[in-house]
């Protein structure tokens, strides 16, 4: 078992104070976005096995079979297939879609033929993987996930009463949903500078006016996201988006294609290895229009809210079900009785609630307090688990 050293991303949209909080820190008053916990070369946590921190992925890498198993290995490669994360939202994130494999494949290898530099600001794809995630909440956390239905935005938008937004009012109505929402999503992001310019103003005061009225209704969230994003025009592309409301516990599935923006609290999160995003407004950073549009599913519906169930045969956990093996992750709920988990696959362990002892099958100890996580290599070997009032998110794989 290793204690993993974690890496914390200060994106600008971050809380200043969740974060800190979690870990057990004084805020430095900057926003704390995201703490990364896996093997992603772009921040890979540190463990200590007696000869100083070394990076995970190297250790991975200098024996992938003794870290990961030979079945994970022979199905997902030498490298760990997951990184987990725990989010902490202050402000909205950018409107964004994750590629299929396939696109992630082509467009890595598209813009290295282009020669352009991994970290330039206008490179799309980072990687050649997939990135379908799952957030699991903290506490209540909000977001956009999906598209409402064509019939539905338009409601929304002419509720507005925004002139600039009649034409794209009038794209909604077209026969085919798919074609409906394609169209006025790329008019949003071709409007031209000066249209473009006056509608996202006039949409935002409207915002305010409605959220003065009516604080909790259905302009609420959009108008928080009018104060920050005041001249951006995602901020008529995500009234086209659902907006969700999670509670301690609840989850949501993002596949490949699926627009989303988180908008506050805190989550873990479990996603594909991978740092590809197709951005769609509220942000400073590159929108790839073409490749966005080729990405982005246009399927209308309101999104599932999961919830964990009882796992067969593990007491004590529970299950939030996926439709792919690249992660698993489940919720222990610690009650005072120890608690077993199979090391047949390489896993990390994070504790939200609480304190957490870990025992090894040769009887090696470790523990875990509230915001601190774990790496356990694929040795075959059993882990007990035990705590009170404690909340141990395990992320896996399947295989």
């Amino acid at each position: 078992m290793d204690r993993l050293v974690n890496t914390v991303r200060p994106y600008a949209w971050g809380s200043p104070t969740a974060l800190p909080e979690l870990l057990g820190q004084e805020p430095t008053g900057e926003p704390q976005a995201e703490l990364w916990m896996g093997a992603h070369p772009g921040d890979p946590s540190r463990a200590d096995r007696g000869d100083g921190p070394r990076r995970l992925d190297e250790l991975i890498a200098a024996d992938p079979e003794g870290e990961l198993g030979a079945a994970a290995v022979a199905r997902f490669g030498p490298t760990l297939p997951f990184l987990f994360k725990v989010l902490a939202a202050g402000t909205a994130l950018s409107i964004q879609a994750h590629p299929t494999l396939d696109q992630a494949r082509a467009g890595f290898a598209a813009e290295n033929a282009l020669g352009i530099p991994l970290d330039a600001p206008e490179r799309s794809y980072r990687d050649a993987n997939h990135k379908p995630e799952m957030v699991c909440a903290l506490g209540e956390f909000e977001g956009l996930c999906g598209f409402r239905r064509p019939a539905e935005a338009a409601r929304v938008l002419a509720g507005l009463a925004v002139p600039g937004l009649d034409p794209l009012i009038g794209l909604l109505a077209a026969e085919d949903e798919t074609e409906a929402l394609r169209t006025t999503l790329a008019a949003i992001l071709t409007m031209d500078g000066p249209t473009a310019e006056r509608t996202v103003r006039e949409t935002a005061e409207v915002l305010a006016e409605r959220d003065g009225l009516d604080p909790d209704g259905v302009y609420a969230p959009y108008a928080r996201i009018a104060k920050d994003f005041p001249a951006d025009r995602g901020l008529i592309a995500a009234l086209l988006l659902n907006h969700v409301r999670l509670r301690a516990g609840e989850a949501l599935y993002l596949g490949a294609g699926v627009p989303h923006a988180y908008l506050s609290g805190v989550c873990v999160e479990l996603q594909a290895n991978s740092d590809n995003v197709l951005r769609a407004g509220l942000t400073p950073k590159h929108v790839d229009l073409p490749e966005l549009l080729k990405v982005v599913v246009f399927e209308a519906g309101a999104p599932d809210v999961l919830h964990p169930a009882p796992v067969e045969g593990t007491p004590g956990e529970e299950l939030y079900p996926v439709p792919i093996d690249e992660f698993r992750l489940s919720r222990f709920t610690l009650d005072g009785r120890e608690r077993e988990i199979d090391g047949r696959t390489p896993q990390i362990l994070l504790c939200t609630a609480g304190t957490a002892r870990l025992t090894s099958a040769d009887g090696t100890t470790l523990d875990l307090a509230r915001g601190q996580s774990a790496f356990l290599p694929a040795t075959g070997a059993p882990t007990r688990l035990a705590g009170t009032g404690t909340t141990l998110f395990r992320a896996t794989v399947t295989v």
